[in-house]
């Protein structure tokens, strides 16, 4: 891959840093002070607020950059989207919300649906007018998608599903979710899925908040009780649902986003190094070096996932890759930053005496589910190793 950039993706670098220029003043003090007291990120103040930004973002045509124009995007390049991605990270905004939809949603409806189920979602999608999440976990088929229980039965042009999902990011705040359900009981059970689009408010959708140990509710899980899904919000074939999950997941694992900005935290862990008179230690210098090469080692397999889409691919397997190896350095620098503080570890947000109020300890507990997200690291490694160093599965 050619790391430097056209003519045209540097006057596109320039034109989002004249947006920021003004339009970065418009956020509140408390984004940019952490010393400042902040909403929950799990919060309906938050959420609202994320809607409000990436909202300006869209209405200046930010958002779904590299989608087609005819669904609402850009039709930009990927590598635009990678300097969109780099000038947001350097000038520490909010990126876009609604992630799950536009990241993984929408190109799985690119991909696998009908033109008709383009036309009424994507756009919709793009100005987070309709906010999705992902139903596919559940509570005895957690990492094991195939396993998946929760059951449809065909009734003239409806499916009655019932079952229950669990891990549902932000499903207290979602309009339509994406679904997977066992229609057919008789088959090989990675072939008696299909794959649904649900509406959030459809009768018989409960939706349960999960009580985190950061205090706040991410997560949550969904009942359906006899939900009635028209046939026309199947996504891709009957009994071929597990496939097109194994495309989201591509899409899930391999954004550039989560690749790009991992210096910042590595910044932000020298200046709290530097105010606690720690930064002079040889042994705090060299763990936060080491951490700094490891993010860009995360950094540069996301692109070698991006060549791949540059060339008409599916991002493959560096998206394992990058995934399994930036969950665990997240952990990692956590841990170090707790390690960092020493005494002051165990004083979250509440306290007057928190560091950065609280912001460390909040996403030390929040990381501890990063290596079970989006497949657990072990299931990570057995990818890695059928599909990259073509080790056998027994």
């Amino acid at each position: 891959m050619d790391f430097s950039y056209s003519e045209k993706e540097e006057a596109f670098r320039q034109e989002i840093r004249d947006w920021l220029a003004v339009h970065s003043r418009d956020l509140p003090k408390w984004w940019f002070d952490p010393k400042l007291k902040r909403p929950d990120t799990d919060s309906r103040e938050y959420h609202d607020f994320g809607v409000w930004w990436h909202k300006k973002l869209y209405d200046d045509g930010f958002v779904g950059l590299n989608w087609p124009k005819e669904y609402g995007g850009r039709g930009a390049t990927l590598l635009e989207q990678v300097v969109f991605s780099e000038e947001m990270a350097k000038a520490r905004v909010p990126g876009i919300t609604n992630t799950i939809g536009i990241g993984w949603c929408g190109p799985t409806i690119m991909a696998y649906g009908t033109e008709e189920q383009k036309k009424r979602f994507l756009q919709p999608m793009l100005k987070a007018d309709e906010i999705w999440c992902q139903g596919f976990s559940e509570p005895e088929a957690g990492s094991d998608l195939a396993n998946c229980q929760t059951k449809g039965v065909q009734d003239g042009d409806y499916w009655v599903v019932t079952g229950q999902k669990v891990w549902t990011s932000g499903g207290q705040y979602s309009d339509w979710a994406i679904l997977l359900v066992r229609t057919e009981p008789d088959a090989p059970k990675h072939r008696g899925l299909t794959f649904f689009l649900l509406d959030m408010h459809a009768q018989g959708v409960t939706v349960r908040p999960l009580r985190q140990m950061t205090g706040g509710s991410e997560f949550n899980e969904t009942f359906m009780d006899s939900v009635r899904v028209h046939k026309s919000m199947m996504v891709g074939e009957r009994g071929r649902g597990f496939y097109v999950a194994m495309g989201t997941l591509e899409f899930e694992r391999s954004g550039i986003g989560a690749a790009i900005g991992r210096e910042n935290t590595v910044e932000d862990m020298i200046e709290m190094a530097k105010a606690m008179g720690k930064n002079k230690d040889p042994l705090v210098r060299q763990k936060m070096a080491q951490l700094f090469i490891e993010g860009n080692v995360i950094k540069y397999t996301g692109l070698r996932a991006l060549s791949k889409q540059l060339h008409g691919m599916t991002p493959g397997s560096e998206s394992g890759v990058m995934s399994a190896f930036g969950m665990e350095w997240n952990q990692r620098a956590n841990d170090f930053a707790m390690q960092i503080q020493g005494p002051y570890a165990r004083l979250m947000r509440d306290s007057s005496y928190a560091i950065d109020d609280g912001r460390w300890q909040h996403s030390f507990l929040r990381s501890r589910g990063n290596t079970i997200e989006t497949g657990t690291s072990e299931i990570k490694r057995n990818v890695i190793a059928q599909r990259i160093l073509g080790l056998p599965r027994e």
